[in-house]
């Protein structure tokens, strides 16, 4: 019971992330600044790709335990560090860099043990 409520909260800390990802992507898609909007298109098209890989990885293998899985979602911890440390886009305030950081963390560090059987 209590493995499954772990699991429960893991997963859907690993799906906000994902989700967070492909709404940012939608948005610079839909509405990209008016200088480069070509480029921001493209960056946009590439977080889609990268939240809707990360969503399905999480509720797809990562639900069935799948070990491999949650080695491959450590990229999303990873990913937000670098854009925390070296500044990157988007936006300035960084906020969302530590939320994500934060969620993603408690996503895969809660089921640890059960991962590393």
């Amino acid at each position: 019971m209590q493995s499954t409520a772990v699991m429960r909260i893991s997963w859907l800390c690993l799906a906000v992330v994902g989700v967070g990802i492909l709404g940012f992507g939608l948005v610079v898609i839909v509405a990209p600044p008016a200088s480069d909007a070509q480029l921001y298109r493209a960056d946009g098209l590439a977080s889609v790709g990268l939240g809707l890989f990360g969503l399905l990885l999480t509720v797809v293998p990562f639900r069935r335990r799948e070990r491999w899985a949650w080695w491959v979602l450590w990229f999303y911890p990873i990913l937000w560090l670098a854009h925390l440390v070296f500044a990157l886009p988007p936006g300035t305030d960084h906020v969302h860099q530590v939320v994500f950081i934060v969620l993603s963390l408690v996503g895969l560090l809660l089921p640890a043990r059960e991962f590393l059987r």
